[in-house]
């Protein structure tokens, strides 16, 4: 072989290895909902918040993780979690890995002032079977962890109160974050029209209580149904979007989820980049 011909070899072979990786580079799998699988199953899933150090007198470190182990490996296992502080966005993450049983998320973040932070995860697998179906295995889980940065008092941390000073606090930190959050839902039914008593309001870091809980007037296999099909709208629409987003945007609050009580649809009210969206997805509820 001439030396012209290897040359040509090695840069169509330098081309396709550089096009390979673009495409990896640039493609990252979707969440997407498949019939659940009934014989496997997501066995450990968890979302932590906690305070890790002080740095200094104007800030501190915080730990945030999310973590899931199915009871076998899957074609593909991917969570993605979301991180609130005092009802506005924080953080957005997402792991994917082929072929693994387990995902692993951490991340340190510094921030100052107190805080009620709030972070929900979608936990989700892929099965592919050798008949050629392919299934899900899902859970949601979530955590809550409020922040005392006062400058009379050391830095404290707690999820669930234990004195009357923490106490004080939890409902301060829930009244300011609630006032704040009510104010921009309302802003948002107004908006786009709705009529907030024709539905069960959900604020995204809640949909956790449903992952043993159905909705009302549905099974707990329809509401899981529900809640796949939910996330999988999630993170096209809102998950994926919020990644792209920086500092200098508007601020993003929690998004309302809103349940018809007709049970067949439901909508997603959020706010993005500064523009208001709505999400309605129909419910399919004949088959799993």
């Amino acid at each position: 072989m001439n030396k012209w011909g290897l040359l040509s070899i090695i840069i169509v072979s330098i081309s396709s290895a550089a096009i390979i990786y673009i495409v990896n580079m640039h493609t990252m799998p979707a969440i997407t909902y498949f019939p659940l699988a009934n014989d496997q199953q997501i066995e450990e899933a968890k979302t932590d918040i906690s305070l890790f150090s002080e740095n200094g007198n104007d800030s501190y470190e915080i730990i945030w993780s999310a973590n899931s182990k199915s009871d076998t490996p899957t074609y593909l296992r991917q969570d993605t979690s979301l991180l609130y502080d005092n009802g506005r966005l924080h953080g957005v993450r997402s792991k994917w890995k082929q072929n693994t049983d387990t995902i692993n998320i951490k991340e340190r973040l510094f921030h100052e002032d107190s805080s009620f932070f709030q972070a929900i995860t979608f936990h989700h697998g892929e099965i592919h079977n050798q008949d050629k179906t392919i299934k899900s295995i899902q859970q949601i889980s979530s955590d809550r962890l409020y922040v005392i940065d006062s400058p009379t008092t050391s830095l404290e941390s707690f999820k669930t109160p234990q004195n009357n000073y923490e106490v004080e606090w939890k409902n301060l930190l829930d009244k300011t974050t609630r006032q704040q959050l009510i104010f921009h839902w309302n802003q948002l039914f107004t908006h786009f029209d709705i009529d907030s008593s024709n539905y069960l309001s959900v604020p995204l870091t809640n949909l956790s209580t449903y992952q043993t809980k159905p909705l009302p007037s549905l099974t707990q296999q329809e509401t899981d149904k529900i809640m796949g099909q939910l996330w999988e709208g999630l993170y096209k629409n809102y998950i994926v979007p919020a990644t792209k987003q920086t500092n200098k945007q508007p601020i993003s609050y929690i998004p309302i989820v809103l349940f018809s009580k007709d049970l067949d649809h439901l909508l997603v009210l959020y706010e993005l980049n500064g523009n208001k969206k709505q999400l309605i997805q129909k419910y399919k509820l004949t088959k799993n």
